[in-house]
């Protein structure tokens, strides 16, 4: 029975030091992303074809992708989306018109207009700034790298 005991404590420690472990290797991580410089200028042409995920959102809450200047914005597991044309102003600003959802409930209209501006990026990170009807929003994307095999 004692060895029970001994044993059983033996693996709690070993489970708390590596969950320890891994959170100093996601910091660690972290850490070297934010010494890292912003790129200058800004890499504005990311946001132009891609898989997008919102930083600390798991992919079934949200995510976007882009392609021939349409932003499909698709959340609740990919069961719903928002459907927008990207009409751009400059390299690093854009509209983006509403053209269908999924979900009747939600409040954006077809033909809400969202302006978007890229204000920073970080290898295949961009912030963007969105404004609909006065009221803004800060967008920390990154751009999901596919494997192509």
């Amino acid at each position: 029975m004692n060895f029970l005991k001994i044993l059983s404590v033996a693996a709690l420690f070993l489970c708390v030091s590596q969950i320890d472990a891994q959170k100093k290797e996601d910091n660690k991580a972290k850490t070297e992303v934010a010494k890292k410089p912003l790129d200058n200028p800004v890499k504005c042409n990311n946001i132009k074809d891609g898989t997008f995920l919102r930083i600390n959102y798991p992919k079934n809450l949200w995510y976007m992708t882009v392609k021939d200047n349409v932003q499909t914005e698709y959340y609740n597991d990919g069961k719903d989306f928002i459907k927008s044309t990207m009409v751009f102003v400059d390299d690093c600003n854009y509209k983006a018109i509403v053209l269908e959802k999924s979900e009747k409930e939600n409040p954006i209209k077809i033909g809400d207009v969202y302006s978007n501006r890229i204000f920073a990026s970080q290898d295949n990170f961009l912030r963007i700034e969105s404004v609909l009807n006065g009221e803004k929003y800060d967008l920390p994307l990154e751009k999901v790298i596919e494997d192509k095999k």
